[in-house]
């Protein structure tokens, strides 16, 4: 289902990893007028921790521009991605700032984007996918 011109999206992203780089994956839950109308649980491979919250940034990102969601308000509890997608902070890592610049070309597909900290205690949706995604993807490699 395609999203109206000029609805908001309110997307709640985190990447989870067990061990660092270890197994990776993302959860995005998609929030329009109150409502879930998405949810996103995907596992990635190895990586390190920022790199799945990047990840999950990007999925989030592409998801709302496939579905035309504008403006679009991103929460995370990553406070690194937070600072680094806002400019307070340089991307030194060479692994995250190819992902950076792919997360920067992507908000530009937007007329309204805002990205905001939030404590882990209200993230917890996203956290819970991201955690399902390496547990099911580590019971898919035993079969």
């Amino acid at each position: 289902m395609k999203a109206q011109l000029s609805q908001r999206w309110e997307i709640f992203i985190d990447g989870a990893c067990h061990g660092n780089p270890g197994e990776a994956a993302v959860g995005v839950v998609v929030r329009s007028n109150g409502y879930v109308i998405k949810s996103l649980s995907q596992a990635i491979g190895r990586a390190t921790n920022n790199i799945a919250e990047y990840t999950a940034l990007i999925y989030a990102l592409q998801e709302a521009l496939i579905h035309r969601a504008d403006p679009v308000w991103v929460h995370t509890d990553s406070a690194l991605l937070y600072h680094q997608i806002r400019g307070d902070y340089k991307v030194k890592d060479p692994g995250l700032k190819s992902l950076w610049a792919q997360a920067q070309h992507l908000v530009k597909g937007f007329r309204g984007f805002e990205i905001q900290y939030i404590p882990r205690e209200k993230n917890k949706e996203a956290d819970r996918l991201a955690t399902q995604a390496i547990l099911k993807n580590r019971s898919l490699k035993r079969v």
